[in-house]
């Protein structure tokens, strides 16, 4: 195995889960009917907008990391 085969497993891993963390938030707004989650960036569909691939793309980061044994 090449040693930078854990490192595009894990980037791969994180873009399927931040795109997964962006889908979901987008869901959750159209269940409540509500176009922007806040008025703090009006335009940009609020704050979690912005920050929801971010959570998502962390923690499965994180645990990525933990996992494949790269810390």
């Amino acid at each position: 195995m090449s040693p930078c085969t854990p490192a595009v497993l894990l980037a791969v891993i994180v873009v399927v889960a931040a795109t997964a963390g962006d889908f979901a938030e987008s869901m959750v707004k159209e269940k409540l009917g509500i176009k922007d989650m806040s008025n703090a960036l009006p335009g940009h569909g609020g704050v979690m907008d912005r920050l929801d691939s971010v959570v998502w793309a962390m923690l499965t980061a994180y645990l990525g990391v933990v996992a494949l044994g790269l810390a």
